[in-house]
């Protein structure tokens, strides 16, 4: 077990920090600093796979480096190269560097990213192959994040991506121990219109009263993500189970605590075909990448698809959860559509005093078309860059068992 004391901010999307915070919580991290978007918290090595495995509704987790003010590119390039890289990155490896620069004097990414790399690359070529390193005026631009150039190393290994975040002429340097991003779960193969990222869907469900026992339906499911992503928190299927993560090339890290998470996810499973999740959608061909989604994670029996028109959908339980998110106006149907999908909800659910009802959607509309009493609670979220309402109606708890 590698103790090590480290820094790791798990990054979300706005909104979601409650969330994620939670899911923290669940997995033993109670001690945080909270900004937009970014947790941060001490950990060890050890908790980096279970994290990657574990978190639903995060999109990154990244290991802080270093953290100095970057007022100009001398500033930036001197921190950057103060950074012993040569204890975290190998000789051979792939360097990537991205960026991300709020309210400060250096607001060009591309050339924050460029002189970050151009620091690495100084530095390890003086640790690994003897030259003596070059000031910053000596240095030629890269041009990009991912050209190599004349750099003296080889890049031919695995890839190490590092990011560049300024805010207020600070900058902070983390190293990005996910890789492709948490939401890349491996089931989702169609690319549908207006789709919902499964971090995002996951969220929703943790954000509602859904749980195991109850019923769930989603009469839009599209491609079935937000049913898809419930199925798996009931059944305690960990997101992150059958993909691989960037810091399994890291040698701070052992084999065996990738082994023992996967392990331990896997262990935590619960038997299969107890749930009662329903998805409908008008388009036949939705409804078969639904079910091929599902059958890739894993949960196919525990979800029932069929294709129908929502107009044609009639409830007839008296409790139970409604979690979708409407075709978007801006990429799917016209007005007078839309319209017709939100009077089809409102006259399916009408008294219907048990249900509770989440619609993810950036119509600001919505609630008058959808003619029910004012939402409980309306969240503001972003589904990749779109801004979007959650809006909450709370129905009435069902009877104690």
């Amino acid at each position: 077990m590698n103790a090590t004391s480290i820094t790791l901010i798990v990054t979300c999307a706005f909104g979601l920090e409650a969330v994620v915070k939670r899911e923290l919580e669940a997995l033993g991290i109670t001690d945080y600093a909270t900004a937009d978007g970014r947790i941060e918290f001490a950990a060890t090595f050890d908790d980096i796979p279970r994290l990657n495995i574990f978190l639903r509704a995060s999109d990154r987790v990244l290991l802080k480096i270093a953290k100095f003010p970057a007022a100009d590119f001398d500033q930036l390039f001197d921190g950057t190269s103060a950074v012993l890289w040569e204890e975290w990155i190998p000789k051979d490896a792939m360097i990537t560097v991205t960026g991300k620069c709020v309210r400060s004097t250096l607001m060009s990414v591309r050339a924050c990213q460029s002189i970050v790399k151009r620091a690495i690359v100084n530095r390890l070529q003086e640790k690994f192959f003897g030259r003596l390193p070059e000031k910053r005026s000596q240095l030629r631009p890269l041009g990009s994040d991912r050209d190599r150039g004349d750099t003296a190393l080889p890049e031919t290994g695995p890839e190490f991506i590092v990011e560049i975040a300024i805010t207020n002429n600070v900058a902070t340097l983390t190293l990005d121990a996910t890789g492709q991003g948490l939401h890349k779960r491996g089931y989702r193969m169609d690319k549908g219109e207006a789709p919902i990222r499964e971090t995002m869907a996951a969220a929703l469900v943790l954000l509602s009263f859904w749980d195991k026992d109850r019923i769930l339906i989603d009469p839009m499911c599209g491609s079935g993500t937000i049913l898809i992503e419930a199925a798996m928190i009931g059944r305690n299927i960990a997101p992150g189970l059958n993909r691989s993560f960037a810091a399994e090339a890291w040698a701070q890290i052992d084999k065996k605590a990738w082994d023992d998470a996967r392990k331990a996810a896997r262990a935590a499973i619960l038997p299969e075909g107890n749930l009662l999740i329903f998805g409908s959608d008008i388009d036949p061909q939705r409804i078969k990448d639904a079910k091929a989604n599902s059958l890739r994670a894993g949960v196919s029996k525990d979800i029932t698809f069929e294709q129908k028109d929502i107009k044609d959908l009639w409830i007839d339980k008296q409790y139970g959860v409604m979690i979708s998110n409407p075709p978007y106006g801006m990429h799917i149907g016209s007005p007078k559509e839309l319209t017709g999908v939100y009077i089809a909800l409102n006259k399916m659910l009408k008294n219907k005093t048990g249900w509770s009802l989440y619609f993810l959607t950036p119509d600001q509309r919505f609630p008058d078309y959808f003619k029910r009493a004012k939402p409980d609670k309306v969240r503001k979220l972003f589904n990749a860059t779109i801004e979007t309402n959650y809006y909450q109606y709370f129905g009435e708890r069902p009877p104690k068992k």
